[in-house]
């Protein structure tokens, strides 16, 4: 491995700059250690070593700088715009079958190999010389393993299925769920995250919007969200170094479900004590009340009987 360059065209851009310092910081050691062909092995790994979250790996692989791979190596979208290697220094990656599931758009960025869909006529027949025309990357590529849309989000979870399966275009449509039919209520969702953390989340944006579909595809409703906003807001808005993820892309991820299974914390503040467990204020307003309940009061004849023996 050796010099790395950094493009102003990908770390100069809102999407880019509107990231947390960690995941920024994250994506500039990634992109120092991986191999010549933007590969590297062991991400989780460079995460724990510069102080970095979990999180913010998975930021990336949210807002698409980095693809995933069930062998748990990952690969830097825009290598290429980065760094160009000459061919009397390059060394091709280790993790070549990984490799053979993307390739290089004309933009010099990585994107998944797609199949290109087959429409049969039923009412006539192709004609042989069309079928003559078709080149040997064409009919080869119907073979891919890995098929994607680049405007889906690459996740640990897509890539678990079996690569080796080939399955028709029909089997690789997913049954249309329920709740798309539904209307989504994105509106009421943000603005109920924005009011709970002081923000200005827009319900508009492309990103956001899929993060909630999403998790509606998978069953949860608008109450599922409100529980999940509550619970980390107990926990997170009071935390100095955990207010930063009270965001859609941390909140509505991939971890959701586990958010909303979490036990209730309740409004403890948590900053600084990692996992040490923190002990409550005490309300003295509370014991003083109870105190006053348990002392015995005195009737009138008492207190007379005690002023004359003792007021002379």
């Amino acid at each position: 491995m050796g010099r790395r360059m950094i493009s102003s065209k990908v770390v100069d851009t809102d999407n880019f700059l509107d990231m947390p310092s960690t995941s920024q910081n994250l994506y500039f050691h990634l992109l120092m250690h991986a191999d010549d062909d933007g590969f590297l092995g062991n991400p989780k790994t460079i995460t724990r070593s510069i102080g970095a979250h979990q999180d913010d790996l998975t930021l990336l692989v949210e807002k698409g700088y980095l693809f995933v791979f069930e062998d748990g190596a990952i690969a830097i979208k825009d290598w290429f715009i980065h760094n160009y290697i000459p061919k009397d220094r390059y060394h091709e990656t280790v993790y070549k079958e990984d490799k053979k599931k993307l390739e290089v758009t004309e933009t010099q960025q990585y994107r998944l190999v797609t199949r290109s869909p087959i429409v049969q006529d039923t009412d006539s027949k192709q004609d042989d010389s069309d079928m003559d025309t078709k080149s040997e990357h064409d009919v080869n590529s119907l073979d891919t393993s890995c098929i994607q849309d680049d405007n889906n989000v690459y996740t640990e979870d897509k890539l678990s299925k079996d690569n080796n399966n080939k399955l028709s275009s029909s089997e690789n449509v997913d049954p249309e769920p329920k709740q798309k039919s539904q209307k989504i209520p994105y509106e009421k969702i943000i603005d109920y995250l924005n009011r709970k953390t002081d923000s200005h989340y827009r319900p508009t944006s492309k990103a956001t919007r899929r993060l909630i579909k999403a998790r509606y595809n998978e069953g949860f409703t608008d109450i599922d969200f409100k529980t999940v906003i509550d619970k980390k807001c107990a926990e997170w808005l009071q935390d100095g170094n955990m207010v930063q993820y009270l965001r859609p892309e941390t909140l509505f991820g991939t971890k959701f479900e586990a958010y909303l299974n979490q036990p209730d914390t309740g409004p403890i503040p948590r900053r600084n004590f990692g996992n040490k467990p923190v002990r409550r204020s005490t309300n003295w307003d509370k014991i003083q009340q109870q105190q006053s309940q348990t002392v015995p009061q005195m009737t009138q004849e008492e207190r007379n009987a005690i002023f004359r023996e003792y007021g002379r």
